[in-house]
């Protein structure tokens, strides 16, 4: 008769972690648990990559903001091709291109763009919550934003070609970050000061891990909106801007009184 798994003395550490410790063994292999939670968790994350962009139903909670949207497309024209050629999901469709080429918003402080990365569920779950959060702070400085441009199989550098077009000082994309193995539904935002064609990763701020187990939707607005203004005010971003924002320093004085909380400083 097989025996039970003996508990991990390891055990207490799990609840400090995602990452899968102290999974245990039964023999020589891992417990029959561990193995079906490795798979359950590994087909949450193929279906994170796979699933399809609702853009229209994000849309619509965007738009229940006060924000107008417009959707484009990349060049990659599905997701097997999205997955195949990186480069075609940084481009924009033809069509979408002459489409922003026209439209009515140009020379805005700031555009949005929501693509759907390798984890439309992230995008689903933390896009319209962190507009949400990050509106106060645009409302403060005085921002003037474009049309928030929602960028179907969308890349990072897909956000440069949008920024150019509509003519934006600067362009926070949204993006589904790639699924691990317990983060399906992790968000992340570029900032890109003077977005055009031929930008490098190194001239773009990162905010990731946006989801409710990591960042929360009004830190990362907080992070973003600091980052979105000191790269206006010293017209760089990327590795010539540090992110002193100060986000673990408000927690510790809002936490002793010492600070206001987020948000309303």
């Amino acid at each position: 008769m097989s025996q039970p798994a003996p508990p991990d003395p390891w055990a207490s550490l799990r609840a400090l972690t995602d990452a899968r410790i102290a999974l245990g063994r039964a023999g020589a292999s891992l417990p029959t648990r561990e193995v079906l939670a490795f798979a359950l968790d590994h087909a949450r994350a193929r279906d994170a990559v796979h699933r399809d962009f609702d853009a229209e139903g994000l849309a619509a909670r965007i738009e229940l903001l006060g924000l107008a949207t417009m959707t484009v497309a990349s060049a990659a024209a599905d997701r097997p091709t999205y997955l195949r050629r990186p480069d075609l999901g940084r481009r924009l469709a033809p069509a979408s291109a002459t489409r922003l080429d026209a439209a009515g918003t140009r020379g805005a402080d700031i555009v949005i763009v929501i693509a759907d990365g390798l984890s439309s569920a992230a995008v689903h779950a933390q896009a319209a919550p962190l507009i949400a959060a990050l509106l106060p702070h645009v409302a403060a400085a005085g921002w003037r934003l474009a049309e928030v441009v929602l960028a179907r199989q969308g890349r990072v550098a897909l956000g440069d070609e949008v920024g150019e077009r509509l003519g934006a000082r600067l362009v926070v994309l949204l993006v589904g970050e790639r699924p691990g193995l317990s983060s399906p539904d992790s968000l992340g935002a570029y900032i890109t000061l003077d977005p055009h064609v031929g930008r490098t990763d190194a001239e773009r701020n990162c905010v990731s891990n946006i989801r409710p187990a990591g960042l929360s939707c009004e830190d990362a607005a907080f992070r973003i909106a600091w980052l979105a203004r000191e790269a206006l005010r010293l017209g760089a971003s990327g590795v010539g801007l540090k992110d002193d924002s100060g986000l673990a320093t408000r927690h510790l004085g809002a936490a002793t009184g010492a600070l206001p909380p987020l948000g309303k400083a």
